[in-house]
């Protein structure tokens, strides 16, 4: 909700919700596959403000370099995802909350784009990912369109 109070050119997501959901009617998982640039503002939130910063614990089995640093075998290290999400590398202008990156693209949140990981990777990716979207999804969608917000 910050983020939208905080960029309201993006409360055009209440305009989509309102053309595709009918005046009187909650809100559905169905409804949130023909809501494309809603589903950009969670992806966005999501990069921009990870669940978890620093995850994906690792244990080297072996030796190994990576980027010029060795890691020795049986040390633990963990992957900053906050980093990640504001690297040039692999982002433009990754500071600004911008939600054309999502748009007609398809970055996932399942472990395959390694540049955008709000939920981990591999085997320790977060079980409850299907439960956790499709609560933000709904409750979010739900209060965009049932209240008018405004910074004070």
């Amino acid at each position: 909700m910050a983020k939208l109070l905080r960029n309201p050119h993006v409360m055009q997501n209440r305009i989509e919700l309102s053309e595709v959901i009918s005046l009187g009617y909650s809100v559905k998982k169905s409804d949130i596959d023909r809501l494309p640039y809603f589903q950009a503002v969670v992806k966005e939130t999501m990069r921009f403000h990870p669940l978890v910063p620093l995850l994906l614990p690792y244990k080297a089995k072996n030796d190994l370099e990576i980027c010029g640093f060795t890691i020795p075998k049986d040390n633990h290290v963990l992957v900053n995802i906050w980093a990640i999400a504001r690297d040039l590398g692999y982002w433009k202008d990754p500071l600004s909350f911008l939600l054309e990156r999502f748009l007609g693209c398809n970055i996932d949140f399942r472990g395959r784009d390694f540049e955008y990981l709000p939920f981990g990777a591999g085997k320790r990716i977060c079980l409850s990912i299907p439960l956790g979207l499709r609560m933000v999804h709904l409750v979010l969608a739900s209060i965009i369109r049932s209240f008018s917000r405004k910074l004070p």
